[in-house]
C-alpha cells in the first residue's frame, strides 16, 4: 500500500517516508522533562532507528541535555543523540559559565533565551488568556509564586549586543557549538547573528522562522541567510496553525533550499509521535511541489553537516 495513516489520522506516502531518510530533527521535546511529554528520548531514539532515520537533539526549555544524549547515543546504536543548552533563567540566564561547562560536556546547541525571553509574551501572568504552549503553565506558576526573575534580551540600553551576551557567543565559537536565536526578537536577532559571526560563530540557526514571536518575513530571512544563518522551519508552527502552510512553502523559495532546514519542535503529548510528524512535513512538501531530493537536504543533509 502506497499510503499510510499514523494514530493522528495524518496520510503519509511511502515517497515522503523515503525522502526524510536519513533525517537529522535538530529540535525535539521528549522526555525526562519538568513537562509531561509523549515520549522518552530512548523511545524516540529506537521509533527513528525503525523508520530510517539518523539522529536528533534533545532540546529543553529548562534543563541541560548534554550528559542524556551520550547515554541514549551509547544505548541504541545507530542513532546519534545530541545535547543542547537553552539560556534561559533555569541555567542562570545569559550565563557563560553555563555555556562553557556545556561546551567541556560534548553539548551541540545553545539556544539564547526562550521561555524567559523578553520578545516572549506567552508565559506572562499580564499576557492574554488564550490557548498557550505547554511551558506558559509553568512560566505563570514561577512568576505567580514570585520565584522568577526579569525576562532577558540580549542588547543593551544602546541597542547593541550586552557584555554577557557577546561572552557568551565567545565560548560558543570555543567550543564549536551551533548558535540558535531562540525566541528573541527581530530587532535582536539580526545584531545577535553579526556579531555572532564577528566572534568566530560557524553555525548558526535561525530557530522556527514563522513561529508567531519571531515572525520574520521573507526578505527577513533571506537577509538572515545572506548573513551566514541557515533558516529553520518547525512542523508544529503549521500544524497547531500558528502560520500558514503557505508562508512557509514561499520562505523556503525565497530563501534557498541550500540555506534551509527542516525540524518538527514535537514531543508534546496532543501532538502526532515525533517521526511521523517528520514524515507529514515532507508529505506537504512533495505536495506543494518541492522534490524528494530537496526535502532530504533539508532534512538529512544540511541537519547534518551542522551537527558533524
Amino acid at each position: 500500500m502506497d499510503t499510510q495513516t499514523t494514530a493522528e489520522s495524518l496520510p503519509v506516502s511511502d515517497a515522503a517516508w523515503n525522502a526524510i531518510e536519513g533525517a537529522y530533527d535538530l529540535q525535539v521535546h521528549v522526555a525526562p522533562d519538568v513537562i509531561e511529554r509523549r515520549i522518552d528520548d530512548l523511545d524516540l531514539a529506537k521509533e527513528f532507528l525503525a523508520h530510517g532515520l539518523k539522529g536528533f537533539v534533545l532540546k529543553s526549555h529548562y534543563i541541560p541535555t548534554a550528559e542524556r544524549a551520550a547515554v541514549v547515543s551509547k544505548a541504541v546504536p545507530g542513532i546519534e543523540a545530541y545535547g543542547a543548552l537553552t539560556l534561559n533563567h533555569s541555567v542562570g540566564g545569559l550565563n557563560p559559565v553555563a555555556v562553557e561547562i556545556a561546551g567541556r560536556s560534548g553539548n551541540k546547541i545553545v539556544w539564547f533565551p526562550t521561555v524567559d525571553a523578553a520578545n516572549e509574551t506567552a508565559g506572562r501572568l499580564d499576557g492574554p488568556n488564550v490557548k498557550l504552549p505547554f511551558w506558559a503553565k509553568i512560566q505563570r506558576e514561577i512568576a505567580a509564586a514570585g520565584i522568577t526573575r526579569p525576562p532577558m534580551t540580549v542588547l543593551n540600553e544602546a541597542g547593541a549586543i550586552n557584555e554577557d551576551t557577546r561572552q557568551c557567543l565567545e565560548l560558543i565559537a570555543k567550543h564549536d557549538m551551533i548558535l540558535a536565536t531562540g525566541h528573541l526578537g527581530r530587532h535582536e536577532i539580526f545584531p545577535l547573528v553579526k556579531t555572532a559571526k564577528e566572534c568566530g560563530v560557524n553555525r548558526i540557526i535561525v530557530t522556527h522562522a514563522e513561529f508567531p514571536s519571531q515572525n520574520l518575513s521573507a526578505a527577513e530571512q533571506v537577509a538572515l541567510a545572506d548573513l551566514g544563518a541557515i533558516i529553520e522551519h518547525c512542523f508544529t508552527t503549521y500544524y497547531t496553525n500558528k502560520a500558514p502552510w503557505e508562508a512557509v512553502f514561499a520562505n523556503i523559495r525565497a530563501v534557498g533550499i541550500e540555506r534551509t532546514m527542516l525540524a518538527t519542535d514535537l514531543g508534546q503529548k496532543t501532538n502526532p509521535p515525533v517521526a511521523a510528524g517528520f514524515a507529514a512535513f515532507a508529505q506537504r512538501l512533495l505536495d506543494a511541489g518541492f522534490s524528494a531530493l530537496e526535502i532530504n537536504r533539508m532534512a538529512a543533509t544540511i541537519p547534518a553537516a551542522l551537527v558533524h
